[in-house]
């Protein structure tokens, strides 16, 4: 049975077509359907099971590494000399946070509490629990400060009561008691005839409120009604905003929950979260793209206005007092205590203060914070916080424990708190949203491609077919016209004459046979 080429050719054609309109159609509905799957797999959704365990509990390591000022001049510094200090860490513990008591509201929001708990991981530090380290004696040089404006008569008071609970202006105690707490009778006494001087009624440590501990009853958005909503906080503790602060605009909770973000984020986007420790918003910008194991991220870091004075940056100044560019003021929501929160080594800040303390070196690699976030989904891959606790300390009158201490900023430790995707999750993570993506858009290309080149190709075969038909067509028709003129003998002669008509007598003589010879050229082979 013969195959009609024609039919095959227009039949690749179809085929090259239907091949080209689908590889079109996938690159215009292609992003779209990746949109839509964003969206419905960013939204905070018990029926997410990926992305909602991990919000829920986070499955990546997360850990605390804290770093002192050990200080190595005490006595020098009752005298009026500058603090000469010396790093000591990091001492490293593992974070382990857990959201409960989560309930979803009927307005696309869910309340929870997320405990954290620490344990000290020996393996990753430098030195163990039990080093011991000196440094400012905040129940002394701070309540100083706070006191100052008290009559003199009340503060000779004071210092013979911190006299009697042997309280000294510096404290020698191991990073265990500096950290999760100690015992202290001045701290019982407080306890007891001034409730509520103090953050806690037990032991009083640095970190003590920290471990075992909540962040408070956080209300987000969960996007299901506006995706650009997802994960931005609604409420904290049921406020909408604070009281810490004098400006409407620095008491505003903006932004997330310091988790993750929504999604679709660009260049031009910011990084606002809303962090209880702080008792304030804060905002990171975008610096730099980047990637981390074949996935693309963005680097985000912390705008040198993120602690500036109401002098060089104008809408901080509802964050003063203020002191130098570089410090915040937390004393408002820390019991009034004359806390200041900086970058490690005063990154960032007025260099002014590293001229008060010996023994700073501050640079960006180590002592600068950023995210790095995946901008499709707006989930942190790479997470790095460095922040300072600094006590501020002066000589007060009538308090002798202060002596002739400087007015000075004194870095007391910091802190970083480090996590990054790894593992399993990375691996889904890159399989998901780098691999399969990547095996769509080069999908249509290949079909875009495939389709062209199939029609193009098919088209040609086709028109070269249809015109070999025709030829052959037209050559069977002469043939058979030929054949029939030559069996009817009407074949035209080639002597004959055209301006009479009339034949040569040689031609007459022949043309008496009664049978006459065919010409040659009517035998057909």
């Amino acid at each position: 049975m013969a195959i009609d080429k024609s039919k095959v050719a227009l039949g690749f054609v179809v085929a090259g077509v239907l091949t080209l309109t689908y590889g079109i159609l996938s690159a215009i509905i292609g992003p779209a359907v990746m949109k839509y799957q964003v969206e419905k797999n960013t939204i905070i959704d018990p029926k997410n099971d990926l992305s909602y365990t991990m919000w829920k509990d986070i499955p990546v390591p997360f850990f605390m590494s804290v770093y002192f000022f050990h200080v190595l001049n005490p006595q020098e510094i009752l005298n009026g000399e500058k603090p000469m200090v010396e790093q000591r860490g990091p001492y490293v513990y593992r974070k382990q946070c857990q959201k409960k008591n989560i309930t979803f509201h009927p307005n696309s929001t869910v309340s929870y509490r997320e405990y954290r708990t620490y344990f000290f991981e020996p393996s990753m530090s430098v030195g163990n629990e039990s080093d011991v380290i000196t440094i400012p004696n905040m129940l002394v040089l701070g309540a100083s400060v706070m006191l100052e404006d008290l009559p003199y008569a009340l503060r000779l008071l004071i210092s013979a009561t911190f006299k009697s609970f042997n309280e000294g202006p510096f404290l020698t105690k191991t990073v265990r008691e500096l950290m999760w707490g100690y015992d202290s009778k001045l701290v019982e006494f407080l306890n007891r005839y001034l409730p509520g001087m103090l953050p806690s009624s037990g032991k009083f440590g640095l970190f003590a409120e920290f471990n075992n501990s909540n962040t408070g009853l956080f209300t987000i958005h969960t996007g299901r009604d506006d995706i650009r909503n997802v994960h931005k906080v609604d409420s904290w503790n049921g406020l909408t905003e604070l009281s810490y602060w004098r400006t409407p605009q620095c008491n505003m909770i903006n932004g997330t929950a310091g988790q993750m973000w929504p999604p679709f984020m660009t260049k031009e986007s910011t990084l606002p979260f809303y962090s209880p420790d702080a008792c304030r918003s804060l905002e990171l910008v975008y610096q730099r793209p980047g990637e981390m194991n074949g996935i693309p991220l963005y680097r985000y870091v912390a705008p040198k206005t993120m602690f500036a004075n109401g002098t060089d940056y104008a809408p901080n100044e509802g964050f003063c007092p203020c002191r130098q560019s570089g410090l915040l003021n937390v004393s408002s929501c820390r019991h009034n205590s004359p806390v200041f929160i900086s970058h490690p080594h005063f990154f960032n800040a007025d260099p002014v203060l590293l001229d008060y303390v010996l023994g700073l070196h501050p640079t960006e690699e180590e002592h600068g914070l950023f995210i790095d976030i995946h901008p499709l989904t707006g989930v942190p891959l790479n997470v790095s916080i460095r922040l300072q606790l600094n006590l501020y300390m002066k000589r007060v009158s009538g308090i002798t424990e202060t002596g002739k201490i400087s007015e000075v900023v004194m870095p007391m430790l910091w802190f970083e708190e480090k996590g990054y995707i790894d593992g399993p999750i990375l691996t889904t993570f890159h399989t998901n949203l780098v691999i399969l993506p990547a095996v769509m858009e080069y999908m249509q290309y290949i079909f875009i491609a495939l389709g062209l080149v199939t029609t193009v190709v098919a088209i040609l075969v086709y028109y070269k077919v249809k015109r070999s038909s025709s030829r052959s067509a037209t050559s069977a028709v002469f043939e058979n016209s030929w054949r029939k003129t030559c069996e009817e003998g009407t074949l035209p002669r080639e002597n004959t004459s055209i301006s009479t008509g009339e034949q040569t007598p040689l031609l007459k003589s022949r043309n008496t046979d009664v049978h006459p010879k065919k010409d040659p050229s009517c035998i057909v082979f």
